[in-house]
């Protein structure tokens, strides 16, 4: 599914709302039963070498997690549309700057995400 400007940024605000929120099942809910993950904050947080998670079940884990800093706050800067796909620009909560690629499933919700950090994985 390729969305239109605006449903890729309803989408996005949605997403950076439901985290800020902190509530997972609505986060969960942008994301596919089969979804693949690649961060380096898996890799730097639960020593995957290869910064990969597979599946919802991983992904409630990993972000329930994420979801206890208390500090943690999503401020949405931007989107971008490819084919199938959006990028979502936005700030965390310490300044860093991110994107995250995601490919979608003809309903929509994620399939594959990537996630990239301004300035790298020391960074994170």
């Amino acid at each position: 599914m390729t969305p239109t400007r605006e449903e890729a940024e309803r989408m996005a605000r949605d997403w950076c709302d439901a985290w800020n929120r902190r509530d997972l099942e609505a986060v969960l809910s942008h994301y596919a039963e089969d979804i693949e993950i690649r961060s380096p904050l898996v890799a730097k947080r639960l020593g995957r070498a290869d910064g990969i998670l597979r599946g919802k079940a991983e992904l409630r884990g990993y972000f329930a997690r994420g979801m206890t800093n208390s500090a943690l706050r999503f401020e949405f800067e931007d989107v971008r549309i490819g084919v199938n796909a959006v990028t979502v620009l936005y700030r965390r909560e310490n300044g860093m700057r991110v994107s995250d690629t995601m490919e979608l499933d003809d309903d929509g919700r994620a399939i594959r995400m990537i996630a990239c950090y301004a300035g790298g994985e020391s960074d994170v």
